[in-house]
This record gives C-alpha cells, structure tokens and sequence, in this order.
C-alpha cells in the first residue's frame, strides 16, 4: 500500500495549471484540514481525495452503499471506491444506506411518476441521502467537521462572499456558485443544501474541467483514469435505463393519449413514460409534431398539443430553499434553469404568501415565475434553480404551470 505521504511526494515540478491552482486554493481553506471524501468509485470523486491529499490534508474515504447490484453507486462502485483508497493510502468507510435510499428515494421517486410528476432524486439525495448524514458520520466516527464530493461546484464563504445590490444580508451568508466547466456544472443539483452544509462542504474539482481532471488522473496512474462516464441518474443505470426502473415497480396500465379537446390520437402503458414538453417518443402519427402539455394521473392520460399550443409564461414553485439570499419580499429578475441540461432562461420571481390549500404545504416558500419568451418544457416535480450570473440564489419545486 501507498502511504498518503509518499504519493503527495510524488508531485512533479510544473508550470501552473488548474490542478495546482485547485491545490493551492485548498491550502489556503481556513480551519481544520481534515475532511471525508465521498468515493464513489469514479473518477471524479477519486480526483477529489487525490487533490486533497497532495494539499496536505488529512482525507479518509466513505462510501454510500445506496443499492445492491450494477452501479456507480452499488456493488461496482464500492470495489472501485475501495481499490482507490488503498492505491492513495488512505482509510475506507461503507455506509449502508441501503434502507434510507430506498425510502427516501426509490420509493417517493416510483410514487411522483404515479401521480403524473417527473421528479429530481438527485437533488432530493443530496438533501436526504448523502451530504447531511455524511457529515453527521463524519463528526460522530471521525470527528470531521468536513467532507468533500466530486460536484463540480464552487463555495463562496461569507467572509468572502460579494453582497448583491437589491438582495437582502447575503454578506452573512456562504454562497453557492456553478463549476467553471458549463458542460459539467452540477449547481442545478445542490440548490436545497443548507447553509450549515454549505459551511462544511469541500468542492476541489470546482474550479477544473472535466479534460482537466482526466489529465490528472491519468498523471496518477489512478485506477479510475479510463472509467467511463456515469449516468446521471444512478437510477437508470442500474436498471438499465429509467423505463426499466419504472417497469419494475409499476404495472402496464393502458390508457388515452388525447389531444387538447379530448380526441384521442393514441394508447399509451403508463404515464409514468412520459413528461412536459417531450416530442419524441409518442408513438402517434400526426400532421404535424406534437408535445406532452399535461399528464392526468386520474384518467391515466396523457394530453398533447402542437407547439403553437405547448408553450407557457409562467409556472408555480412551491418548497422554495433560498441557498445563498435570504428570501426576497418583492419581484427581483433572475436567470431560471428549469431541466438540469436546459439553458437558463430570464424570468420574474413573484413572491406568494403561504397558501392553506389541501394540496400545498402551509409552511412551504412558493414564489410564481413569469418568464419572458414562452417555455416548452415546465414539468411538474423538476427543480427551477434561480440564479444571478454564476451565483445560485435558490430553487424549487415546480408545482404545476
């Protein structure tokens, strides 16, 4: 086994590059230097120890056991993981969170599909699954007060963090920014940490490129350099695809596809297959392309319409987490990412008083977005993130358009 002493030896005298740039920036992190590392068994996370350990910090490895099987997250993944701290020299923890995953997870996300939503499990594990419980073990086990993933995801702390003009006491408050790389930023996911999270939370691939931390894994002979990309949805890839996920927990259930005035154009096997805004995939002939505008869990049926009659301005957020500004008491303009691969879009955040209705919860922060040129793809159960420039101010869930 390699010592974590002698490969931070290892370093090589080079001209600067972002690696060593991301090197230095951790040196210069204020407090403790000693932190858990989230591993799971790709690249990215084995990047993230591999940067840590050559800044001089005391890094131990932990992995979430979430499911049994195929995955970067299952089986595969805690062989990898393992196989990665033993090349670097450091400790390896498996958390089984088998059980939470799939309560908090599998079985909420099978439950939203039912109901006719397209939900966001990343962002609900990061809240529920990985980033509180890790450093709750941290503390307990390691006595951490850090961890660190491989998001690509920036922090800015409060004693370095810029006000922003018009926004209430953000000079008190750590800031969540996008990763530099637009290709690989994972801000969109993060938007309901806490600020107490924010306060412990280590992103050392931030500031690189996705070609940058090939680069550096390949330099490091690290085990993971050649692994191939991950899904996004850890999901789908360990069953194949989200289809099959979905199959396996929900039964065929024939229903309509129909047209706005009730026609009906074609038969579907569920709802659950479809979401706001797809065009492809429908497996109906018409004169002319067609988008899904309303899934109807009730009547088991999906609605379509041409684009002319797909658009909307405007949606309802409700569960509203305002990561890096406090909550705004008036209309403030914002850039609105609605898919985690979607361009951001301008719209107008219109704060909404806490609502009594049966549907909603009275304490959840809800805000009514007005954007600017019609959108296409406003589904019910994704995040809309809001942003100023490359700063997350907040998110929520989209309730209904």
């Amino acid at each position: 086994m390699t010592s974590s002493n002698q490969f931070q030896n290892r370093l090589i005298k080079e001209p600067r590059t972002a690696s060593s740039n991301a090197i230095a920036n951790l040196r210069s992190v204020f407090g403790s230097h000693s932190v858990a590392v989230g591993l799971s068994g790709g690249v990215d996370s084995s990047v993230t120890a591999s940067l840590l350990i050559q800044a001089g910090w005391q890094v131990e490895g932990v992995t979430l056991w979430l499911m049994s099987g195929k995955g970067s997250c299952c089986s595969e993944g805690l062989i990898d993981a393992a196989g990665i701290c033993e090349q670097l020299g450091i400790s390896h923890h498996v958390i089984d969170a088998r059980s939470s995953f799939q309560k908090e997870i599998v079985e909420v996300v099978v439950n939203a599909y039912e109901q006719g939503k397209t939900p966001l499990p990343c962002s609900r594990c990061n809240r529920f699954i990985k980033f509180g419980p890790m450093i709750k073990w941290a503390q307990e086990n390691l006595n951490f007060n850090r961890i660190a993933t491989g998001h690509y995801a920036r922090v800015k702390h409060f004693q370095e963090a810029p006000n922003l003009e018009g926004l209430q006491n953000t000079k008190q408050r750590h800031q969540l920014l996008r990763g530099l790389d637009p290709e690989k930023d994972q801000s969109y996911f993060l938007y309901d940490l806490s600020q107490e999270i924010l306060g412990k939370v280590i992103f050392p691939l931030g500031e690189l490129k996705k070609a940058d931390t090939r680069k550096e894994a390949k330099k490091f002979n690290l085990r993971t350099a050649e692994k191939k990309e991950s899904q996004d949805l850890c999901l789908a890839e360990h069953h194949g695809s989200m289809k099959a996920f979905l199959d396996a927990y929900l039964p065929p259930r024939l229903g309509e596809i129909v047209t706005r005035d009730g026609k009906v154009i074609g038969k579907h096997e569920g709802i659950e297959h479809f979401t706001i805004g797809q065009r492809k995939g429908l497996g109906v002939a018409w004169k002319e392309p067609l988008h899904v505008i309303e899934l109807q869990p009730s009547m088991n049926r999906v609605v379509v319409a041409t684009r002319a009659e797909a658009g909307t301005k405007k949606c309802y957020v409700g569960e509203i987490n305002w990561i890096s500004i406090d909550e705004p008491k008036s209309p403030i303009m914002v850039d609105v990412q609605v898919r985690y691969r979607s361009k951001p879009v301008q719209a107008t955040i219109v704060p909404l008083k806490q609502s009594n209705k049966a549907n909603i919860a009275s304490s959840s922060k809800r805000c009514k977005l007005i954007f600017q040129e019609e959108q296409f793809s406003i589904s019910p159960g994704q995040a809309a993130v809001f942003y100023l420039g490359e700063i997350v101010l907040g998110g929520g869930l989209i309730e209904a358009r």
